[in-house]
């Protein structure tokens, strides 16, 4: 039997979008947290995890960030999904009625516009989806939960607003992990642009993150996002994460990561993989 897909939260969470989006209705597996997921498939019992990395709005997951360095997986593909987002609670409850607001704290942010409108108190849970599920096991009346209009209706709440989320584009962007070398699924190669994800960390000297960078522009590479986090091995040294607009096997990448490593203490490419921006081929 083949393992499952795992990601973090309950039924309804925007993770279990993710996996439907990258690979279908295949079996899942729900886990507790993003660690969670890497744990999950570091110990076989999920042939791959899918865990959010940024949001259109919100910017970057920071914390899979550092699990990608902690662990020894591989990024073999993306999805993007729509965030829609509702206001929903028990049934016969009104706006009125709500005190306390429950949702992960991304979800609060992406909706924040529309929960300054009234004095609710706002409360951090681990999964959108969870939000719903605390409010329907507890039957908490006077709470409501911000989550998708598929884990509301999944829950049994009723949508109190909808389209809460702030622009209408709004939309997060998640990665697939899995072990290294292991074989690729079909569902997620294809034709179209490809992305290479790596961290880098350089001395802390001058001009040593600018000769890092010139290694792709000398070779025409275009890096699509840039961005630091503090380094696990020394207080106030940062490491670097990139993404690159090419594969890592392109003659120019593979010549641009050559030139990386030579001006770099540590340079790590974590996969190359087919852009979701494009539907498959």
């Amino acid at each position: 039997m083949t393992a499952p897909v795992a990601f973090a939260g309950e039924p309804g969470a925007f993770a279990e979008d993710a996996v439907i989006a990258a690979f279908g209705d295949v079996e899942r597996l729900a886990v507790g947290s993003f660690r969670d997921v890497f744990t999950a498939v570091t110990e076989g019992r999920a042939r791959c995890g899918v865990v959010p990395i940024e949001n259109l709005r919100n910017g970057t997951v920071r914390e899979n960030y550092d699990l990608l360095l902690e662990h020894d997986l591989e990024i073999v593909g993306e999805a993007i999904v729509p965030v829609r987002l509702c206001l929903a609670a028990l049934p016969g409850q009104r706006l009125e009625d709500i005190s306390r607001v429950y949702s992960h704290v991304q979800a609060l942010g992406q909706a924040e516009a529309f929960l300054r409108t009234r004095s609710w108190a706002t409360l951090t849970t681990y999964n959108t989806a969870g939000a719903g599920k605390l409010i329907r096991d507890a039957g908490e009346r006077g709470s409501a939960a911000v989550l998708s209009p598929r884990a509301a209706g999944l829950f049994g709440l009723e949508v109190l607003a909808d389209e809460i989320q702030g622009p209408a584009d709004n939309r997060t962007r998640f990665l697939v992990v899995a072990p290294r070398n292991a074989a690729r699924d079909p569902r997620l190669d294809g034709m179209g642009p490809r992305r290479t994800t790596l961290v880098f960390a350089v001395r802390n000297e001058p001009g040593t993150l600018l000769a890092a960078l010139r290694a792709f522009a000398d070779h025409g590479v275009n890096l699509s996002a840039l961005e630091s986090r503090p380094s696990r091995d020394a207080a106030w040294e940062y490491v670097f994460w990139a993404d690159l607009d090419a594969d890592a096997t392109d003659p120019s990448c593979a010549a641009a990561l050559a030139d990386l490593e030579r001006v770099t203490t540590m340079a790590r490419v974590l996969g190359s993989y087919r852009s979701a921006e494009t539907p498959p081929g």
